[in-house]
Protein backbone atom coordinates (compact mmCIF):
# COMPACT_ATOMS: atom_id res chain seq x y z
CA UNK A 1 0.00 0.00 0.00
CA UNK A 2 1.21 3.50 -0.80
CA UNK A 3 1.69 5.66 2.25
CA UNK A 4 -0.53 8.68 2.65
CA UNK A 5 2.52 10.73 3.61
CA UNK A 6 3.06 11.51 -0.07
CA UNK A 7 -0.35 13.22 -0.19
CA UNK A 8 -0.25 16.68 1.44
CA UNK A 9 -3.59 18.15 0.37
CA UNK A 10 -5.98 18.21 3.35
CA UNK A 11 -9.07 17.54 1.22
CA UNK A 12 -7.57 14.47 -0.47
CA UNK A 13 -6.29 13.17 2.87
CA UNK A 14 -9.73 13.50 4.43
CA UNK A 15 -11.40 11.61 1.53
CA UNK A 16 -8.78 8.86 1.71
CA UNK A 17 -8.95 8.54 5.49
CA UNK A 18 -12.73 8.28 5.38
CA UNK A 19 -12.53 5.64 2.64
CA UNK A 20 -9.99 3.61 4.60
CA UNK A 21 -12.41 3.45 7.51
CA UNK A 22 -15.31 2.38 5.31
CA UNK A 23 -13.35 -0.05 3.13
CA UNK A 24 -10.66 -1.30 5.51
CA UNK A 25 -11.16 -4.87 4.29
CA UNK A 26 -10.65 -3.99 0.60
CA UNK A 27 -6.87 -3.69 0.03
CA UNK A 28 -6.89 -3.86 -3.78
CA UNK A 29 -9.50 -1.12 -4.00
CA UNK A 30 -7.67 1.15 -1.54
CA UNK A 31 -4.41 0.62 -3.41
CA UNK A 32 -6.03 1.69 -6.70
CA UNK A 33 -7.65 4.78 -5.13
CA UNK A 34 -4.51 5.95 -3.36
CA UNK A 35 -2.43 5.63 -6.53
CA UNK A 36 -4.89 7.88 -8.38
CA UNK A 37 -5.29 10.46 -5.61
CA UNK A 38 -1.54 10.97 -5.37
CA UNK A 39 -1.52 12.11 -8.99
CA UNK A 40 -4.52 14.41 -8.61
CA UNK A 41 -3.03 16.68 -5.94
CA UNK A 42 -1.92 19.46 -8.36
CA UNK A 43 -5.25 19.24 -10.22
CA UNK A 44 -7.35 19.66 -7.07
CA UNK A 45 -5.20 22.56 -5.90
CA UNK A 46 -5.48 24.29 -9.29
CA UNK A 47 -9.32 24.20 -9.38
CA UNK A 48 -11.24 24.76 -6.11
CA UNK A 49 -14.48 23.48 -7.68
CA UNK A 50 -13.38 19.87 -7.21
CA UNK A 51 -13.30 20.33 -3.46
CA UNK A 52 -16.35 22.62 -3.31
CA UNK A 53 -18.46 20.01 -5.11
CA UNK A 54 -16.69 17.11 -3.36
CA UNK A 55 -15.91 15.49 -6.72
CA UNK A 56 -13.22 13.23 -5.23
CA UNK A 57 -15.48 12.03 -2.42
CA UNK A 58 -18.14 11.21 -4.99
CA UNK A 59 -15.90 9.56 -7.58
CA UNK A 60 -14.43 7.03 -5.11
CA UNK A 61 -17.90 5.73 -4.20
CA UNK A 62 -19.69 3.44 -6.70
CA UNK A 63 -23.09 4.59 -7.88
CA UNK A 64 -24.39 1.07 -7.35
CA UNK A 65 -23.16 -2.35 -6.18
CA UNK A 66 -25.07 -5.52 -7.01
CA UNK A 67 -24.09 -8.78 -5.31
CA UNK A 68 -26.04 -11.98 -5.86
CA UNK A 69 -26.22 -15.76 -5.47
CA UNK A 70 -25.47 -17.92 -8.52
CA UNK A 71 -26.79 -21.49 -8.07
CA UNK A 72 -26.07 -24.03 -10.81
CA UNK A 73 -25.95 -27.80 -11.33
CA UNK A 74 -22.69 -29.58 -12.20
CA UNK A 75 -22.40 -32.65 -14.44
CA UNK A 76 -22.76 -35.02 -11.49
CA UNK A 77 -26.10 -33.46 -10.56
CA UNK A 78 -24.73 -31.62 -7.51
CA UNK A 79 -25.99 -28.11 -6.83
CA UNK A 80 -23.15 -25.58 -6.65
CA UNK A 81 -23.35 -22.00 -5.41
CA UNK A 82 -21.12 -19.09 -6.39
CA UNK A 83 -21.23 -15.38 -5.71
CA UNK A 84 -21.85 -12.85 -8.49
CA UNK A 85 -20.99 -9.13 -8.59
CA UNK A 86 -21.61 -6.02 -10.70
CA UNK A 87 -20.19 -2.71 -9.56
CA UNK A 88 -21.60 0.24 -11.51
CA UNK A 89 -19.05 2.85 -10.57
CA UNK A 90 -19.58 5.99 -12.65
CA UNK A 91 -21.91 6.92 -15.51
CA UNK A 92 -20.98 10.60 -15.94
CA UNK A 93 -19.77 10.21 -19.54
CA UNK A 94 -21.72 7.18 -20.73
CA UNK A 95 -23.28 3.83 -19.80
CA UNK A 96 -21.30 1.67 -17.40
CA UNK A 97 -18.70 -0.36 -19.33
CA UNK A 98 -16.34 -3.01 -18.05
CA UNK A 99 -15.61 -6.70 -18.14
CA UNK A 100 -16.84 -9.75 -16.25
CA UNK A 101 -14.14 -11.81 -14.52
CA UNK A 102 -14.69 -15.48 -13.58
CA UNK A 103 -11.88 -16.53 -11.26
CA UNK A 104 -11.58 -17.96 -7.70
CA UNK A 105 -9.81 -14.76 -6.54
CA UNK A 106 -12.79 -12.54 -7.36
CA UNK A 107 -14.22 -10.66 -4.39
CA UNK A 108 -15.77 -7.25 -3.83
CA UNK A 109 -12.41 -5.53 -3.31
CA UNK A 110 -11.05 -6.83 -6.62
CA UNK A 111 -14.20 -5.88 -8.54
CA UNK A 112 -14.26 -2.39 -6.99
CA UNK A 113 -10.60 -1.77 -7.84
CA UNK A 114 -11.18 -2.90 -11.42
CA UNK A 115 -14.34 -0.77 -11.72
CA UNK A 116 -12.58 2.30 -10.32
CA UNK A 117 -9.69 1.90 -12.77
CA UNK A 118 -12.21 1.43 -15.56
CA UNK A 119 -13.60 4.96 -15.04
CA UNK A 120 -10.31 6.55 -16.07
CA UNK A 121 -9.41 3.95 -18.67
CA UNK A 122 -12.72 4.45 -20.48
CA UNK A 123 -12.39 8.21 -20.23
CA UNK A 124 -8.95 8.07 -21.87
CA UNK A 125 -10.35 6.28 -24.93
CA UNK A 126 -12.38 9.45 -25.73
CA UNK A 127 -15.42 7.17 -26.27
CA UNK A 128 -18.69 7.75 -24.30
CA UNK A 129 -18.32 4.98 -21.72
CA UNK A 130 -18.65 5.07 -17.94
CA UNK A 131 -16.86 2.72 -15.54
CA UNK A 132 -18.07 -0.62 -14.22
CA UNK A 133 -16.90 -4.18 -13.56
CA UNK A 134 -18.36 -7.51 -12.53
CA UNK A 135 -17.73 -11.18 -12.21
CA UNK A 136 -17.86 -14.23 -9.99
CA UNK A 137 -15.63 -16.51 -7.92
CA UNK A 138 -16.60 -19.32 -10.33
CA UNK A 139 -13.62 -21.05 -11.98
CA UNK A 140 -14.33 -22.20 -15.57
CA UNK A 141 -11.02 -24.14 -15.72
CA UNK A 142 -11.65 -27.86 -15.83
CA UNK A 143 -15.41 -27.44 -16.26
CA UNK A 144 -17.27 -28.91 -19.20
CA UNK A 145 -18.98 -26.71 -21.77
CA UNK A 146 -22.33 -27.82 -20.34
CA UNK A 147 -21.32 -26.78 -16.80
CA UNK A 148 -20.06 -23.40 -18.03
CA UNK A 149 -23.33 -22.92 -19.93
CA UNK A 150 -25.47 -23.68 -16.88
CA UNK A 151 -23.40 -21.35 -14.72
CA UNK A 152 -23.57 -18.53 -17.29
CA UNK A 153 -27.32 -18.94 -17.67
CA UNK A 154 -27.85 -18.71 -13.92
CA UNK A 155 -25.48 -15.73 -13.66
CA UNK A 156 -27.27 -13.82 -16.44
CA UNK A 157 -30.73 -14.64 -15.06
CA UNK A 158 -29.93 -12.24 -12.23
CA UNK A 159 -27.57 -9.83 -14.03
CA UNK A 160 -30.06 -9.06 -16.84
CA UNK A 161 -32.11 -6.95 -14.42
CA UNK A 162 -29.28 -4.46 -14.08
CA UNK A 163 -27.79 -4.11 -17.58
CA UNK A 164 -28.78 -2.91 -21.05
CA UNK A 165 -27.26 -1.33 -24.18
CA UNK A 166 -27.85 2.19 -22.84
CA UNK A 167 -27.36 1.35 -19.15
CA UNK A 168 -24.48 -1.08 -18.61
CA UNK A 169 -22.61 -3.06 -21.26
CA UNK A 170 -20.40 -5.85 -19.82
CA UNK A 171 -17.59 -7.60 -21.71
CA UNK A 172 -15.15 -10.42 -21.11
CA UNK A 173 -12.12 -10.54 -18.80
CA UNK A 174 -10.13 -13.31 -17.14
CA UNK A 175 -12.10 -16.56 -17.45
CA UNK A 176 -14.71 -15.00 -19.73
CA UNK A 177 -13.94 -15.55 -23.40
CA UNK A 178 -15.99 -16.16 -26.54
CA UNK A 179 -17.64 -19.28 -25.11
CA UNK A 180 -18.84 -17.56 -21.96
CA UNK A 181 -19.99 -14.39 -23.76
CA UNK A 182 -22.04 -16.55 -26.14
CA UNK A 183 -23.85 -18.33 -23.31
CA UNK A 184 -24.43 -15.04 -21.44
CA UNK A 185 -25.80 -13.30 -24.53
CA UNK A 186 -28.06 -16.24 -25.37
CA UNK A 187 -29.62 -16.17 -21.92
CA UNK A 188 -30.11 -12.39 -21.98
CA UNK A 189 -31.84 -12.66 -25.37
CA UNK A 190 -34.16 -15.42 -24.12
CA UNK A 191 -35.22 -13.56 -20.99
CA UNK A 192 -35.49 -10.05 -22.43
CA UNK A 193 -36.78 -11.03 -25.86
CA UNK A 194 -34.52 -8.51 -27.54
CA UNK A 195 -31.44 -8.58 -29.73
CA UNK A 196 -29.28 -5.64 -28.66
CA UNK A 197 -25.62 -4.87 -28.12
CA UNK A 198 -25.84 -5.58 -24.39
CA UNK A 199 -22.48 -7.39 -24.32
CA UNK A 200 -19.24 -6.86 -26.21
CA UNK A 201 -16.75 -9.49 -27.23
CA UNK A 202 -19.53 -11.31 -29.08
CA UNK A 203 -18.96 -13.79 -31.91
CA UNK A 204 -18.81 -12.31 -35.39
CA UNK A 205 -21.99 -14.09 -36.45
CA UNK A 206 -24.11 -12.27 -33.89
CA UNK A 207 -22.81 -8.71 -33.71
CA UNK A 208 -19.19 -9.00 -32.65
CA UNK A 209 -16.39 -6.82 -33.98
CA UNK A 210 -13.40 -7.87 -35.97
CA UNK A 211 -10.12 -7.23 -34.11
CA UNK A 212 -11.83 -7.43 -30.67
CA UNK A 213 -9.92 -10.58 -29.77
CA UNK A 214 -6.63 -8.96 -30.67
CA UNK A 215 -7.46 -5.53 -29.31
CA UNK A 216 -5.97 -5.44 -25.80
CA UNK A 217 -2.68 -7.07 -26.82
CA UNK A 218 -2.38 -5.05 -30.03
CA UNK A 219 -3.38 -1.86 -28.23
CA UNK A 220 -0.75 -2.45 -25.54
CA UNK A 221 1.95 -2.65 -28.18
CA UNK A 222 0.64 0.41 -30.07
CA UNK A 223 0.81 2.38 -26.81
CA UNK A 224 4.26 1.03 -25.91
CA UNK A 225 5.51 1.77 -29.41
CA UNK A 226 4.31 5.38 -29.14
CA UNK A 227 6.04 5.81 -25.77
CA UNK A 228 9.22 4.13 -27.01
CA UNK A 229 9.34 6.33 -30.13
CA UNK A 230 8.79 9.45 -28.02
CA UNK A 231 11.92 8.43 -26.13
CA UNK A 232 14.03 7.60 -29.18
CA UNK A 233 13.51 3.83 -28.95
CA UNK A 234 11.49 1.06 -30.62
CA UNK A 235 10.66 -2.65 -30.37
CA UNK A 236 13.17 -3.42 -33.10
CA UNK A 237 15.74 -5.95 -31.89
CA UNK A 238 14.48 -5.89 -28.28
CA UNK A 239 14.07 -8.95 -26.05
CA UNK A 240 10.57 -9.02 -24.56
CA UNK A 241 9.18 -10.94 -21.57
CA UNK A 242 5.39 -11.35 -21.42
CA UNK A 243 3.68 -12.83 -18.37
CA UNK A 244 0.49 -14.76 -18.92
CA UNK A 245 -0.66 -16.71 -21.96
CA UNK A 246 -4.26 -15.63 -22.28
CA UNK A 247 -5.87 -13.36 -24.78
CA UNK A 248 -3.82 -10.24 -23.96
CA UNK A 249 -0.49 -12.04 -23.83
CA UNK A 250 -0.98 -14.00 -27.07
CA UNK A 251 -1.78 -10.96 -29.18
CA UNK A 252 0.80 -8.77 -27.47
CA UNK A 253 3.29 -11.43 -28.59
CA UNK A 254 1.97 -11.26 -32.16
CA UNK A 255 2.10 -7.47 -32.44
CA UNK A 256 5.43 -6.89 -30.73
CA UNK A 257 6.95 -9.61 -32.97
CA UNK A 258 5.53 -7.76 -35.99
CA UNK A 259 7.11 -4.55 -34.65
CA UNK A 260 10.53 -6.21 -34.51
CA UNK A 261 10.69 -7.48 -30.92
CA UNK A 262 11.52 -11.04 -29.84
CA UNK A 263 9.41 -12.62 -27.08
CA UNK A 264 11.71 -14.87 -25.02
CA UNK A 265 9.42 -15.84 -22.10
CA UNK A 266 5.71 -16.40 -21.37
CA UNK A 267 3.86 -17.99 -18.45
CA UNK A 268 0.67 -19.40 -17.02
CA UNK A 269 -0.39 -20.01 -13.43
CA UNK A 270 1.75 -23.18 -13.22
CA UNK A 271 5.10 -21.95 -14.59
CA UNK A 272 6.90 -20.23 -17.45
CA UNK A 273 8.72 -21.09 -20.66
CA UNK A 274 11.90 -19.55 -22.06
CA UNK A 275 12.74 -19.73 -25.77
CA UNK A 276 15.70 -17.57 -26.74
CA UNK A 277 14.83 -18.07 -30.41
CA UNK A 278 11.52 -16.31 -29.90
CA UNK A 279 8.20 -17.81 -28.76
CA UNK A 280 5.82 -18.48 -31.64
CA UNK A 281 2.45 -16.92 -30.76
CA UNK A 282 0.70 -19.38 -33.13
CA UNK A 283 1.88 -22.30 -30.98
CA UNK A 284 0.70 -20.59 -27.77
CA UNK A 285 -2.63 -19.87 -29.44
CA UNK A 286 -3.02 -23.56 -30.37
CA UNK A 287 -2.13 -24.67 -26.82
CA UNK A 288 -4.35 -22.18 -24.99
CA UNK A 289 -7.29 -21.48 -27.30
CA UNK A 290 -7.72 -24.86 -28.97
CA UNK A 291 -6.31 -27.49 -26.61
CA UNK A 292 -6.86 -25.48 -23.37
CA UNK A 293 -3.65 -27.06 -22.10
CA UNK A 294 -0.85 -25.84 -19.82
CA UNK A 295 2.00 -23.77 -21.22
CA UNK A 296 4.44 -26.59 -20.46
CA UNK A 297 2.95 -28.24 -23.58
CA UNK A 298 5.05 -25.74 -25.63
CA UNK A 299 8.01 -28.10 -25.13
CA UNK A 300 6.17 -30.75 -27.18
CA UNK A 301 6.31 -28.32 -30.11
CA UNK A 302 9.70 -26.75 -29.38
CA UNK A 303 11.89 -29.24 -27.45
CA UNK A 304 14.78 -26.75 -27.23
CA UNK A 305 12.71 -24.42 -25.02
CA UNK A 306 13.02 -24.45 -21.22
CA UNK A 307 10.17 -24.79 -18.70
CA UNK A 308 10.37 -23.61 -15.07
CA UNK A 309 7.76 -24.42 -12.40
CA UNK A 310 6.24 -21.39 -10.67
CA UNK A 311 5.40 -18.20 -12.52
CA UNK A 312 7.01 -15.43 -10.41
CA UNK A 313 10.54 -16.28 -11.62
CA UNK A 314 9.70 -15.04 -15.12
CA UNK A 315 10.85 -11.55 -14.08
CA UNK A 316 14.41 -12.84 -13.59
CA UNK A 317 14.66 -13.61 -17.33
CA UNK A 318 16.86 -10.88 -18.89
CA UNK A 319 14.91 -8.61 -21.23
CA UNK A 320 14.75 -5.09 -22.65
CA UNK A 321 10.97 -4.75 -22.38
CA UNK A 322 8.51 -6.31 -19.89
CA UNK A 323 4.81 -6.68 -20.69
CA UNK A 324 3.00 -7.99 -17.56
CA UNK A 325 -0.26 -9.47 -18.91
CA UNK A 326 -1.32 -11.92 -16.18
CA UNK A 327 -2.97 -10.42 -13.08
CA UNK A 328 -2.86 -7.69 -10.42
CA UNK A 329 0.24 -7.22 -8.23
CA UNK A 330 2.29 -9.83 -10.09
CA UNK A 331 5.44 -7.66 -10.07
CA UNK A 332 6.57 -6.78 -6.55
CA UNK A 333 9.51 -4.58 -5.61
CA UNK A 334 12.01 -7.48 -5.68
CA UNK A 335 10.84 -8.57 -9.15
CA UNK A 336 11.02 -4.97 -10.39
CA UNK A 337 14.58 -4.64 -9.14
CA UNK A 338 15.50 -7.95 -10.83
CA UNK A 339 14.12 -6.63 -14.13
CA UNK A 340 16.06 -3.38 -13.79
CA UNK A 341 19.29 -5.16 -12.78
CA UNK A 342 19.02 -7.31 -15.91
CA UNK A 343 18.79 -4.25 -18.16
CA UNK A 344 15.05 -3.78 -18.63
CA UNK A 345 14.37 -0.32 -20.07
CA UNK A 346 10.57 -0.26 -19.98
CA UNK A 347 7.54 -1.87 -18.31
CA UNK A 348 4.21 -1.53 -20.12
CA UNK A 349 1.20 -2.98 -18.30
CA UNK A 350 -1.18 -5.28 -20.14
CA UNK A 351 -2.96 -6.67 -17.06
CA UNK A 352 -4.88 -4.50 -14.60
CA UNK A 353 -2.57 -3.07 -11.90
CA UNK A 354 0.12 -5.78 -12.26
CA UNK A 355 2.78 -3.69 -10.48
CA UNK A 356 2.74 -3.13 -6.72
CA UNK A 357 3.42 0.39 -5.37
CA UNK A 358 6.92 -0.79 -4.41
CA UNK A 359 7.55 -1.96 -7.98
CA UNK A 360 6.38 1.38 -9.42
CA UNK A 361 8.64 3.25 -7.00
CA UNK A 362 11.55 1.08 -8.22
CA UNK A 363 10.79 1.89 -11.87
CA UNK A 364 10.67 5.59 -11.09
CA UNK A 365 13.89 5.51 -9.06
CA UNK A 366 15.67 3.75 -11.93
CA UNK A 367 14.25 6.16 -14.50
CA UNK A 368 12.93 3.44 -16.81
CA UNK A 369 9.84 3.87 -18.98
CA UNK A 370 6.55 2.87 -17.37
CA UNK A 371 3.01 2.73 -18.75
CA UNK A 372 0.13 2.18 -16.28
CA UNK A 373 -2.61 -0.27 -17.20
CA UNK A 374 -5.44 2.25 -17.24
CA UNK A 375 -3.73 3.77 -20.29
CA UNK A 376 -1.75 0.99 -21.94
CA UNK A 377 -4.34 -1.80 -21.75
CA UNK A 378 -7.27 0.38 -22.81
CA UNK A 379 -7.28 -1.20 -26.29
CA UNK A 380 -9.74 -3.89 -25.26
CA UNK A 381 -12.38 -1.54 -23.94
CA UNK A 382 -11.71 0.90 -26.79
CA UNK A 383 -12.58 -1.80 -29.30
CA UNK A 384 -15.55 -2.80 -27.17
CA UNK A 385 -16.69 0.79 -27.59
CA UNK A 386 -16.21 0.44 -31.34
CA UNK A 387 -18.28 -2.76 -31.21
CA UNK A 388 -21.04 -0.80 -29.43
CA UNK A 389 -20.92 1.81 -32.21
CA UNK A 390 -21.22 -0.86 -34.88
CA UNK A 391 -24.16 -2.49 -33.05
CA UNK A 392 -25.94 0.86 -32.76
CA UNK A 393 -25.49 1.53 -36.47
CA UNK A 394 -26.22 -2.07 -37.47
CA UNK A 395 -22.92 -2.05 -39.34
CA UNK A 396 -19.82 -4.22 -39.41
CA UNK A 397 -16.41 -2.65 -40.08
CA UNK A 398 -13.46 -4.48 -41.64
CA UNK A 399 -10.53 -5.72 -39.54
CA UNK A 400 -8.34 -3.03 -41.08
CA UNK A 401 -10.85 -0.28 -40.22
CA UNK A 402 -11.12 -1.37 -36.59
CA UNK A 403 -7.36 -1.90 -36.24
CA UNK A 404 -6.64 1.56 -37.68
CA UNK A 405 -9.13 3.18 -35.29
CA UNK A 406 -7.56 1.23 -32.39
CA UNK A 407 -4.04 2.36 -33.31
CA UNK A 408 -5.22 5.96 -33.53
CA UNK A 409 -6.98 5.73 -30.15
CA UNK A 410 -3.93 4.23 -28.38
CA UNK A 411 -1.55 6.80 -29.86
CA UNK A 412 -4.05 9.49 -28.84
CA UNK A 413 -4.15 8.13 -25.28
CA UNK A 414 -0.36 8.27 -25.03
CA UNK A 415 -0.32 11.85 -26.36
CA UNK A 416 -3.04 12.89 -23.85
CA UNK A 417 -1.17 11.29 -20.92
CA UNK A 418 2.13 12.89 -21.91
CA UNK A 419 0.50 16.32 -22.36
CA UNK A 420 -1.34 16.17 -19.00
CA UNK A 421 1.84 15.15 -17.17
CA UNK A 422 3.77 18.03 -18.71
CA UNK A 423 0.99 20.57 -18.01
CA UNK A 424 1.04 19.75 -14.29
CA UNK A 425 4.83 19.78 -13.95
CA UNK A 426 5.49 16.02 -14.19
CA UNK A 427 6.90 15.66 -17.70
CA UNK A 428 7.51 12.02 -18.65
CA UNK A 429 5.41 10.65 -15.77
CA UNK A 430 2.85 8.75 -17.82
CA UNK A 431 1.31 7.22 -14.69
CA UNK A 432 0.36 10.65 -13.34
CA UNK A 433 -0.61 11.87 -16.81
CA UNK A 434 -3.04 8.96 -17.30
CA UNK A 435 -4.72 9.60 -13.96
CA UNK A 436 -5.04 13.33 -14.63
CA UNK A 437 -6.23 13.10 -18.23
CA UNK A 438 -8.77 10.38 -17.38
CA UNK A 439 -10.03 12.29 -14.33
CA UNK A 440 -10.51 15.69 -15.97
CA UNK A 441 -13.10 14.54 -18.52
CA UNK A 442 -15.18 12.66 -15.92
CA UNK A 443 -14.89 15.43 -13.32
CA UNK A 444 -15.95 18.06 -15.83
CA UNK A 445 -19.06 16.02 -16.72
CA UNK A 446 -19.89 15.57 -13.04
CA UNK A 447 -19.62 19.32 -12.46
CA UNK A 448 -22.02 20.00 -15.33
CA UNK A 449 -24.54 17.40 -14.15
CA UNK A 450 -24.90 18.64 -10.58
CA UNK A 451 -25.00 16.68 -7.34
Amino acid sequence: MLTTMSIKNAYLLSVLDDLKKKSAHEPEFLQAVEEVLESLEPVVEADPRYEQQNIIGRIVEPERIVMFRVPWVDDSGKVQVNRGYRVQFNSAIGPYKGGLRFHPTVNLSVIKFLGFEQIFKNSLTTLPMGGGKGGSDFDPKGRSDAEVMRFCQSFMTELQRHIGPDTDVPAGDIGVGAREIGFLFGQYKKIRDEFTGVLTGKGLSYGGSLARTEATGFGLCYFADAQLRDNGQSFQGKKVVISGSGNVAIYANQKCTQLGGKVVAMSDSNGYIVDENGIDYKVIKEIKEVKRARIKTYLDYVPSAKYVEGCSGIWTVPCDIALPCATQNEIDEASAKALIANGCMGVFEGANMPSTPGAIAAYQAAGILFAPAKASNAGGVATSGLEMSQNSERLSWTFEEVDAKLKGIMEGIYAACAAAAEKYGMKGNIQAGANIAGFLKVADAMLWQGI
